[in-house]
């Protein structure tokens, strides 16, 4: 019984991944605002029901990648090490992406992903919805900084911020990217960039950090 739920959950993850890569595909071909649910469908051999019972919205086949790593910085803070402070975990955190090219951080070249970004950044009701996945990703974030010990009012203040800076972040690097210079060339004004993001908030937050 187990083998076959195993089996069937895979099955499952396929067919979702299908979906969802073959709705980006036709997006970033012919616009977001030029395909419809049935096309998707019909393209990845599903019917429309499928397609709904895995992604509620249009909106959900884009950003569902998103959606996966909303509660990434929850998860920083709560898997930082003793005795260092949820700021600096976060600080950590966001070195380690940009180290990596994590698409997230906005520092990633690989055309695929640039047309991606771009096509959430032109269409606005994908923007739209990505301003509600950073909203839970702060609501995350605040949950994990209250198991903390950071008084509620402050982590509620500190998450936004948090999560609003780090979109800052991102912006500014594809905006250098979607100018000509490659991830590479950008990273060590991406790092500074980033250092001086976390200084100001340690800065005016640093207080809040337990002890």
């Amino acid at each position: 019984m187990n083998q076959q739920m195993g089996l069937r959950e895979r099955k499952k993850e396929r067919t979702r991944e299908t979906i969802a890569a073959t709705a980006i595909r036709l997006f970033l071909d012919k616009g977001f605002d030029q395909v419809s649910i049935t096309e998707i469908a019909e393209a990845a051999d599903v019917s429309r029901r499928t397609l709904f019972a895995y992604f509620p919205t249009k909106e959900d086949l884009v950003l569902q990648r998103f959606a996966d790593h909303e509660d990434e910085a929850a998860r920083a803070v709560r898997a930082r090490p003793d005795g260092l402070p949820p700021l600096e975990a976060l600080r950590a955190a966001h070195l380690d992406a940009l180290a990596r090219r994590d698409p997230n951080t906005g520092l990633c070249d690989d055309p695929e992903v640039m047309a991606f970004l771009r096509l959430i950044s032109d269409t606005e009701s994908l923007a739209a919805r990505l301003a509600r996945y950073s909203g839970r990703g702060a609501e995350a974030l605040s949950a994990a900084l209250r198991e903390a010990g950071v008084d509620p009012l402050a982590a509620r203040l500190v998450a936004v911020q948090v999560i609003v800076v780090q979109r800052e972040l991102a912006i500014v690097n594809q905006e250098h990217l979607a100018a000509g210079t490659s991830a590479d060339d950008h990273y060590p004004a991406a790092v500074r960039a980033a250092e001086l993001a976390f200084d100001l908030l340690s800065g005016g937050l640093g207080r809040v950090d337990p002890a």
